[in-house]
């Protein structure tokens, strides 16, 4: 009498081709969790180089910013205008102010005499920037940018040595209408880092030799305090 066996349940043996149930949650949970920890490197990845980018394209603009400014200054032509009958420089200077004539322009480039006005605003969060506005000698059409942002301070400084002075010095404001400084300074902090330009005035000789015997100190400008009546 042949005997038959019944087999029941669902116990997978050597020979069978496929996978229970628990093993494809576990092979499901590890794949998941592969795929989260390959999208948070790539997002740590994408956001260091969005980051380096911004941080290339902060260092240009400041390197642009600082070219502009330079040239700006060493090519102050030192031209006049009349008040009320009396020739006056444009080149007036404060702590948080210029304003001169050049022969180089941030849109024309060294084309043409412009009257150019550095301002330092401060936003709400107490960082600095440093705007500009241009206007073509004549005209009333001004242009204005911004050159440095996000800044701790920036500030101008002026240095004035006299035809007899063994030694010259820096103040912070320009008011005489006769001279112009040997020097500019222009200070850019930003954290740890404190940065000086310091720009020669390349007809400050020509100029001064010209005008009458200098002001004192006081009468060039004080310590502290912005300029008025730019014109």
């Amino acid at each position: 009498m042949t005997s038959r066996r019944r087999y029941t349940g669902s116990a997978r043996t050597a020979g069978d081709g496929g996978f229970t149930l628990l093993e494809l949650l576990i092979s499901f949970a590890i794949l998941g969790l592969i795929a989260v920890i390959l999208a948070a490197a790539l997002k740590v990845g994408v956001q260091a180089v969005s980051k380096g980018e911004r941080k290339m394209n902060s260092v240009d603009r400041v390197r642009t910013s600082l070219t502009i400014v330079e040239a700006q200054i060493q090519s102050e032509t030192g031209l006049t205008y009349d008040d009320n009958g009396e020739q006056k420089r444009y080149f007036r200077g404060g702590n948080d102010a210029l304003q001169l004539s050049t022969n180089y322009s941030i849109w024309g480039g060294s084309r043409g005499y412009v009257v150019v006005s550095y301002s330092v605003e401060t936003d709400n969060e107490g960082k600095q920037s440093l705007k500009a506005a241009e206007n073509v000698i004549g005209m009333d059409n001004p242009r204005e940018t911004t050159l440095f942002t996000a800044m701790d301070r920036i500030s101008f400084e002026y240095f004035y040595k006299g035809p007899t002075d063994e030694k010259g010095s820096w103040v912070e404001s320009w008011t005489d209408d006769l001279t112009v400084p040997v020097k500019v300074k222009l200070r850019l902090v930003s954290g740890e880092r404190d940065y000086s330009l310091i720009i020669p005035m390349r007809t400050a000789t020509a100029q001064n030799s010209a005008a009458p015997p200098p002001f004192s100190n006081s009468q060039r400008g004080g310590s502290t305090g912005p300029f008025s009546d730019v014109k």
